[in-house]
């Protein structure tokens, strides 16, 4: 099996853990504590991202291109950020155009930012190869 197949079904695995904490923390924000549900599917989504998080340096990505491991963080969260928007997004047209319940309207968040999450995040912090603080040594006066 190639490394991309590997990593992307280890990725799916750890999205799925990641989905499982983050759609039962939505419904409990949104059902139990009466939040609005783009505020819960926010806070949600963070839960599930440190799941994410945890799980894909532990047992999906063998490389890693930063060294810091608090900068590697970060740049995890800030892809995941942006994922965050575009979650958000497709939660709010799918809830306010379709009328779309809002777990399902999640899920179907959740497989757009699952496909944007990982291939920014192992191009950019888990793919073998020049590291950043490499590139930056190599250059031409």
């Amino acid at each position: 099996m190639s490394r991309l197949v590997r990593e992307a079904v280890g990725y799916a695995a750890a999205s799925g853990c990641a989905l499982i904490v983050d759609l039962g923390a939505l419904d409990v924000l949104v059902q139990l504590f009466k939040w609005w549900y783009l505020a819960a599917a926010s806070v949600s989504f963070l839960a599930g991202m440190g799941v994410a998080y945890q799980l894909s340096v532990r047992l999906v990505f063998r490389h890693r291109k930063l060294e810091d491991r608090r900068k590697e963080f970060v740049s995890f969260l800030a892809i995941g950020m942006v994922g965050l928007t575009l979650n958000a997004a497709v939660i709010y047209v799918a809830v306010s155009v379709f009328a779309i319940y809002f777990l399902a309207a999640k899920c179907i968040a959740a497989g757009f930012t699952f496909v944007f999450n990982f291939f920014a995040r192992r191009q950019l912090l888990f793919v073998p190869g020049s590291s950043i603080r490499n590139r930056t040594s190599h250059v031409a006066p």
